[in-house]
């Protein structure tokens, strides 16, 4: 299975993953317009690949095949003020 990686060209480190390029038929509509204009990053062959960076890649594979498509979503940013206070025991 091969299939196409798209960035946002509105939200960062957020990425589209179909199962062919140019096929979003299977995207929802209102999605698409949250995403924004796909820009095609690489396509990414599955059987050469048995891990992905920030991603599950058996997820993937399972909601590319059940969904037609699969949303990586950024990382949540890390609230340092929260981590400092938590470590000097200034909880509230």
């Amino acid at each position: 299975m091969i299939c196409a990686v798209y960035k946002s060209s509105v939200k960062p480190e957020t990425y589209l993953y179909v199962p062919k390029n140019g096929d979003f038929s299977q995207v929802p509509e209102p999605l698409l317009k949250m995403f924004g204009t796909p820009i095609f990053v690489m396509a990414l062959p599955f059987v050469k690949v048995e891990k992905l960076a920030l991603a599950d890649i058996d997820t993937v594979k399972n909601d590319i095949e059940e969904k037609g498509f699969y949303l990586q979503l950024p990382p949540p940013t890390e609230n340092l003020l929260e981590q400092h206070k938590k470590a000097l025991g200034m909880e509230e």
